[in-house]
């Protein structure tokens, strides 16, 4: 369906869609199959230049993109395996989750969180694409779960799985297809504080294994401090995990902001240099992994900052300067896709000295590409 006639229904419903200046109609989108790399479309929330809420889908090389309006401010995505549909969820507090048919380019479903829980800007399809398992918060104990949809049945909740800790944050599931791993961020949060944290002396964050059909936690790896919050996460080829940590304790502290999960179940954290350190003002945000070699690119918008590393020996191969560096995924070539706070949309190709500007739109790109 046009793009066009997507933004007309919108409207009728009394939401506004935005109009960009290379926009285009757009044809049924050619999706990712098992065995593909990657898909045509790539999905992110944004803010257009207005503060409107909207998901964006761009194809990878920038030269054509469309928009939805949406009534709340969203964060990550993911892909169904088995439909041409992208789910994408409200940021932290989050009150639903939103899925884009992509052959419509519409919102097919809004689905709430329910009362008394929130979900955290994070899911995951399982492989055969049928159960997606969301990230959310229990608000009465504050016990972190995993929300479990059916996607057969319109997204129907059908049971929780409790993680015994707070503040889940993203979530990706290993290549043997059972295990979930999930950055625990330990930060307490409720709504009636908007986002204030609550627990900040006595957080317990941790990257957890999960098996999602008995709910069992098999690993709970603790960074090496409390404070050190687990959040955005990848996982390769290997089932190697790579996770980014967001430092809550004194700015003039500097820990380590990337840990390595191995298929051998070792765990360390990657040190680079206290120089480097320091510049990513600790705070990381995408955690993407090449699928074809093995390195990791990182996102620190706040350092203005991409980095990409050898995820199996951890060494720094090169870095980048971005402004406000956001979302970040693999191009299907060797190289990654990654999206500015600013507008931009680049293509950093390991051994090529710049990032590559592929668009400039007038968009505040969330931190996720998916």
């Amino acid at each position: 369906m046009a793009v066009n006639q997507t933004r007309r229904r919108l409207l009728a419903a009394g939401a506004g869609a935005l109009a960009l200046p290379a926009l285009t109609t757009v044809p049924s989108i050619a999706w990712a199959l098992p065995g593909r790399e990657h898909a045509d479309w790539l999905f992110s929330a944004v803010n257009d230049a207005d503060g409107r809420h909207c998901i964006a889908g761009i194809t990878p090389g920038g030269e054509r993109h469309f928009t939805l309006a949406i009534p709340e401010r969203c964060h990550g995505g993911c892909l169904s395996p088995a439909k041409p549909q992208a789910v994408v969820f409200a940021r932290r507090p989050g009150w639903r989750f939103y899925v884009v048919d992509g052959e419509a380019q519409e919102v097919s479903h809004q689905i709430d969180a329910g009362d008394g829980y929130h979900f955290y800007g994070h899911g995951v399809f399982e492989p055969a694409g049928r159960y997606l398992y969301v990230t959310a918060n229990r608000l009465h104990d504050a016990m972190g779960l995993v929300r479990v949809y059916d996607a057969e049945s319109d997204y129907r909740h059908v049971r929780d799985i409790a993680l015994d800790g707070i503040g889940p944050h993203e979530i990706r599931l290993l290549p043997d297809g059972e295990t979930l791993a999930v950055g625990l961020g330990g930060i307490k949060t409720h709504p009636d504080y908007g986002r204030v944290k609550l627990n900040l002396k006595d957080m317990d964050p941790a990257l957890l294994l999960v098996n999602r059909e008995s709910g069992e936690i098999t690993a709970r790896h603790r960074p090496s401090h409390h404070q050190l919050s687990c959040r955005h996460l990848d996982v390769a080829a290997d089932g190697t995990v790579i996770a980014g940590y967001q430092f809550q304790g004194p700015e003039w502290e500097a820990h380590p902001l990337l840990c390595r999960l191995g298929p051998d179940s070792a765990f360390s954290e990657l040190a680079l240099n206290d120089a480097l350190t320091a510049s990513l003002q600790q705070y990381t945000a995408s955690v993407a992994i090449s699928r074809s070699r093995p390195l990791v690119l990182v996102t620190a918008p706040r350092g203005h900052k991409v980095l990409l590393l050898d995820h199996q020996s951890g060494a720094l191969v090169a870095e980048y300067a971005l402004p406000d560096a956001a979302g970040a995924r693999c191009d299907g070539t060797g190289g990654f896709v990654v999206s500015s706070g600013r507008g931009g949309l680049y293509r950093i190709t390991p051994g090529e000295p710049e990032a590559v500007a592929l668009a400039d739109l007038p968009l505040k790109w969330d931190n996720h590409l998916t």
